[in-house]
């Protein structure tokens, strides 16, 4: 991999990675049309710590009260809304963590085809317009009970389905439950917190004895965290504004590029 390619991917899979969109499609997409082969594992990683790391920085506050809330809950028995939440993000973590680590061979050899991709973009896309049109955008992240936040991470399952989106796929199912659209976005970046942490470890153990490049994995962290910080910004305001919409017909029209180009 050379540092063009590099520095293209992390861009793409730094934007992409929390928005409801689908980073996989793109970085699909990106490799077909620029003729590039597999970026590898160790790259993988590099790019997704890279966007772990500017979610924490973003979120830095919130993390902060939410962990000391935590910590408070088992050590002083001090129990508060907030160390409820900290709770909730932890244990909805384990229906997508269980649900990758059993499933995750079959997920790799049967479902990463460019048809599956481009399919699962476009129908949770629409799921996210229907959810985004039909929820209530009065709902608060403070509201949050445990059966919504257990729905939710349930509804994280569907998001190894690759073109499915993790943050499009949990956005949607916090909106049908009724919480608004700042609400549902903030409490699927604060779940991207675990996830994304489980899933580089679990990458990380494939890695040993493999060939690493320095630096195209130090460009991947760098750009991808930088690209994800900004991005992540953007779009919290960018909702508030105008809502899902524009993302679902943006999928829209990625799933039927992505068919177009399974076809030919």
């Amino acid at each position: 991999m050379d540092i063009l390619q590099a520095i293209i991917l992390a861009l793409v899979q730094g934007i992409t990675e929390f928005l409801p969109i689908s980073s996989s499609g793109h970085l699909i997409l990106a490799s077909n049309l620029l003729g590039w082969s597999d970026q590898g594992l160790a790259f993988d990683v590099a790019v997704h710590f890279g966007s772990l790391v500017a979610v924490i920085v973003f979120f830095r506050k919130d993390l902060t009260r939410l962990a000391t809330s935590w910590l408070a809950s088992i050590f002083k028995r001090r129990v508060s809304r907030e160390s409820d939440l900290a709770w909730q993000l932890l244990i909805v973590t384990l229906p997508a963590s269980v649900s990758a680590w059993v499933f995750s061979d079959y997920i790799e050899m049967h479902l990463r085809s460019l048809c599956v991709v481009a399919s699962a973009t476009i129908f949770f896309g629409l799921l996210l317009g229907l959810a985004d049109i039909l929820g209530n955008p009065d709902g608060a992240l403070e509201k949050m009970s445990w059966r919504d936040s257990l729905l939710v991470g349930c509804a994280q399952i569907c998001a190894l389905v690759p073109g499915a989106s993790r943050s499009g796929v949990t956005m949607a199912a916090a909106l049908a439950l009724g919480y608004s659209r700042d609400a549902s976005a903030r409490f699927s970046f604060l779940m991207a917190v675990p996830i994304i942490f489980l899933s580089g470890v679990y990458k990380t153990t494939h890695l040993f004895g493999g060939e690493i490049h320095l630096v195209p994995i130090l460009i991947g962290v760098v750009v991808s965290a930088i690209s994800a910080y900004f991005c992540i910004g953007v779009f919290l305001r960018f909702i508030k504004r105008v809502g899902m919409i524009p993302f679902v017909i943006y999928r829209l029209l990625l799933g039927s590029a992505l068919l177009l180009i399974g076809m030919t």
